[in-house]
């Protein structure tokens, strides 16, 4: 009979302890208050035995676009069955659902203002969920912090095996945010996309993928006035500060500009157009 400590060694698959459910949260809360602990501990409370990994706080307060953005961007390199809460609520304690959405064998638990569109859109046949068993909520929730008396408590509840189902009826009419997600086609055969995010280097990343843009050897972008022609294959490849685009690690094309914001150049600001020509 072997050891635990020799199963180690010889890197068993048996060896392996079981996997603890993942929660991850995503926030506009920030760090310096109660808050995000609050969060956490609401979770504890109903399941002392996940791993709570924390996508980021960070979020513009009340910036529902940004979040969304930012979790399309993360949530497929968790693994399955993870669960999200994601809180970018400026409807708190108002008549907005509480809502669980099942998508790519996972979970994501939070307010339905538009924050899953995205997920929606990525993800064929998503179930959505309206809330509504109190039995899983904490006694007496505040009407201004749902993200720690619904939100939290649902997503541990769902960590023990608990069922969407069982938290509400399934719904088919969502909030999505407003805007197609993909680019729309022109009749002179351009795609007409536009900036969904614009990141902290000022980074402009369209809703273009490598599904719309298969070949980037001919092309152009043209955004507020200014024409972008070069692709490059990373930042430190154009050394002469002129902009370009460039495949994202979202899975996005982004115009950027090295060691400089694109942003700022382009005067750019997320929603803004951007036509894609082949030529």
């Amino acid at each position: 009979m072997t050891t635990r400590r020799e199963d180690l060694k010889t890197g068993r698959k048996g060896s392996q302890p079981p996997s603890l459910p993942v929660i991850t949260l995503l926030t506009d809360f920030g760090t310096a208050d109660y808050f995000v602990g609050a969060v956490k501990g609401a979770i504890l409370s109903v399941n002392t035995r996940v791993v709570i990994a924390d996508i980021t706080h960070a979020i513009p307060p009340q910036d529902i676009e940004t979040g969304a953005f930012t979790l399309l961007a993360v949530y497929k390199t968790f693994p399955p069955g993870t669960i999200h809460v994601a809180v970018v609520d400026p409807g708190v304690g108002s008549s907005r659902r509480p809502i669980v959405v099942s998508a790519n064998g996972q979970f994501f638990v939070g307010p339905d203002n538009g924050l899953f569109t995205y997920i929606y859109d990525r993800e064929p046949s998503p179930q959505v969920f309206h809330v509504l068993n109190e039995n899983y909520f904490r006694s007496s929730p505040s009407t201004t912090f749902h993200g720690r008396d619904i939100f939290a408590p649902v997503a541990a509840a769902l960590s023990t095996g608990v069922k969407p189902e069982d938290l509400g009826p399934e719904i088919d009419d969502a909030v999505r945010l407003p805007g197609s997600f993909a680019p729309i086609v022109q009749k002179n055969g351009n795609l007409e996309a536009r900036i969904i995010h614009i990141d902290r280097f000022g980074n402009c990343v369209t809703n273009i993928t490598r599904e719309v843009l298969k070949s980037e050897k001919s092309g152009s972008l043209l955004v507020n006035g200014k024409t972008i022609r070069d692709f490059r294959s990373f930042y430190g490849e154009d050394l002469n500060k002129s902009l370009f685009a460039i495949w994202g690690s979202a899975g996005f094309l982004e115009i950027s500009i090295n060691g400089q914001s694109a942003a700022h150049r382009l005067s750019a600001k997320r929603g803004d157009i951007v036509i894609l020509s082949r030529d």
